[in-house]
């Protein structure tokens, strides 16, 4: 059970349909934040996911530099609750970075980060570049990284 990353053009109707419901399922359902999920910047987007049976275990969107914010990005983070403290969350980022590092050849990556993660991403390197901020009644910050 590998990872994917595909354009939107590559991804299939199936693929599709199952990260958008367990990107609803996340940021809309779970965390109780009614706000439009489909923003129209998929297809702008490469899209890494690891699957298990069909079922998205875990996701998250990239963004080459300028096509989101000036340095690249990585968004929509996710990682179903039944996934969750067994090391995938880890591995579904440093694959993000290795792709941006290794494929697009990008050095700085910008984050908006939900601040309870604020020391995940920390770990990694990134550092906080904002003070908290409500997004969606959520707690957010910027953060960047620079190879």
């Amino acid at each position: 059970m590998g990872w994917n990353i595909k354009t939107f053009e590559q991804l299939s109707n199936q693929e599709l349909y199952n990260i958008l419901k367990e990107r609803v399922n996340i940021f809309v359902v779970e965390q109780e934040c009614p706000y439009p999920e489909i923003d129209s910047k998929d297809q702008l987007a490469y899209h890494l996911f690891k699957e298990e049976d069909g079922d998205v275990l875990a996701y998250a969107r990239i963004f080459k530099g300028g096509d989101y914010y000036e340095e690249a990005s990585i968004g929509r983070v996710i990682v179903i609750k039944e996934a969750r403290a067994t090391g995938l969350g880890r591995e579904l980022l440093q694959e993000a970075i290795n792709f941006l590092h290794n494929e697009l050849e990008e050095t700085s990556i910008k984050i908006q980060a939900q601040d309870y993660l604020r020391k995940f991403y920390g770990s990694f390197g990134f550092v906080p570049i904002s003070e908290v901020y409500l997004e969606d009644g959520i707690p957010h910050l910027d953060m960047l990284y620079k190879k």
